[in-house]
């Protein structure tokens, strides 16, 4: 798969004369279209819902994009509580699912009558001190051991510090039900970012099946099963993407055997994607600004793991296009890097490009989700601004780029 950028070198020249790089990017006609296909592959199911996780890229405008395509929040603090309130999010349009949460966020989430997801059974009576039990409530279930499709190991569900054993998801239903909870739900997540049309399929699986086994052990009546994330996107060029159509598929068959059966054909299906929704229409702009030749080459950039942390923190690959260079030959081999005072600072190790010049405009691609969100603020640097490329080509500041006021604001001095 060639991976081609949704902005043109012109479009680029044209919105660099208004705000200099680095910036963010963001496709809002490849964000709508694919909220689309999302829901079309769920259609199947009458109560499905999308609540996007407000992490992977959290700025209104985008909020309201996928709140007009019908999505809702999935949140996890108080701020992102509060950014969805502000976008008009309330109810059941928002999943709160924290962990190790204060006690002033499950206020917060109960304020706005969010559907709460607990994370661990000693918040059943942490969060009835604090607020209420609510008559809608779901729990996070982890399996444990290691989670693999065929032989494979996905991930390791039994390091991770989130939810509650097999045995404490009945002990908290039992013990939500007589709080005077009515209507359940279950959430889990078991691998990040997985490029496989079986991962949904196969954690629906597991989920279902555990669905009937509480339904028979505690009566309750459960209204719906939230997949969570981890539907990812690849970020490689040689990876196929996702087919979310074939997903939706398996996750219906395995409904229809497993559910259906059990007299629990009225399940609503949610899921929680972050990166599937965003990551591949996000493109963080940056230019050339210095080139260095010692041991190695290195092109040095205006943008840092400030603005996009990933390959610095994971080692992750993030595709590069040189602009106007698509088609001349990958005859260099360059480390692109950032000005951190931090040796990971490196969009790309040993990257096989064109010849970069001083002054080339860089595509860093599928940066709409884990992009933007993860800055910080190291050696004093500032937060990029971040622009929607709306469907009829125009464009939109939707964050302004921070400025040295802005840093100093916090401090008294």
């Amino acid at each position: 798969m060639n991976k081609k950028p949704f902005v043109t070198k012109d479009q680029l020249v044209e919105i660099i004369k208004e705000f200099p790089t680095p910036f963010h990017i963001y496709d809002e006609k490849g964000i709508r279209e694919n909220a689309r296909k999302l829901k079309e592959a769920f259609s199947w199911n009458k109560g499905f819902k999308e609540y996007f996780a407000v992490k992977a890229t959290p700025n209104p405008h985008l909020l309201k994009i996928l709140q007009e395509e019908g999505c809702g929040m999935d949140c996890s603090s108080l701020t992102e509580l509060m950014m969805s309130e502000k976008c008009g999010f309330l109810g059941d349009d928002i999943m709160f699912s924290s962990n190790n949460t204060p006690a002033e966020e499950f206020q917060y989430a109960r304020k706005l009558n969010a559907t709460i997801n607990l994370d661990d059974i000693t918040h059943i009576d942490f969060l009835r001190e604090v607020a209420d039990i609510p008559k809608i409530i779901s729990c996070r279930y982890n399996p444990g051991g290691k989670f693999a499709l065929g032989t494979t190991i996905m991930d390791d569900p039994g390091d991770a510090k989130y939810g509650l054993t097999r045995e404490q998801m009945t002990e908290a239903f039992l013990r939500l039900k007589e709080l005077g909870a009515e209507e359940f739900g279950m959430h889990s997540f078991l691998a990040s970012n997985t490029v496989t049309n079986e991962y949904y399929p196969e954690l629906a699986k597991i989920l279902f099946k555990v669905a009937v086994e509480l339904k028979e052990e505690t009566g309750v009546h459960i209204g719906f099963i939230n997949l969570s994330g981890g539907v990812g996107i690849p970020y490689t060029p040689d990876k196929e993407p996702n087919d979310i159509i074939a997903i939706g598929e398996g996750v219906r068959k395995a409904y229809e055997e497993i559910l259906v059966p059990a007299g629990m054909g009225d399940v609503a299906i949610y899921t929680e994607l972050g990166r599937f929704m965003l990551g591949p229409y996000g493109h963080l702009v940056t230019t050339a600004v210095h080139e260095k030749h010692i041991y190695k080459e290195y092109i040095g950039v205006d943008a840092c793991a400030v603005n996009l942390m990933r390959p610095a923190m994971y080692g992750a690959y993030h595709h590069i296009t040189v602009m106007g260079k698509e088609n001349e030959p990958c005859d260099y081999v360059y480390d692109v890097v950032g000005s951190l005072c931090e040796n990971n600072d490196k969009f790309a190790v040993d990257r096989k490009l064109p010849k970069i010049d001083k002054g080339d405009i860089l595509v860093i691609h599928d940066t709409g989700a884990h992009g933007f969100a993860m800055g910080y603020n190291y050696n004093g640097k500032l937060k990029s601004a971040e622009i929607l490329l709306k469907e009829d080509g125009s464009t939109k500041l939707i964050r302004r780029a921070e400025t040295p006021e802005d840093y100093f604001a916090t401090l008294d001095f």
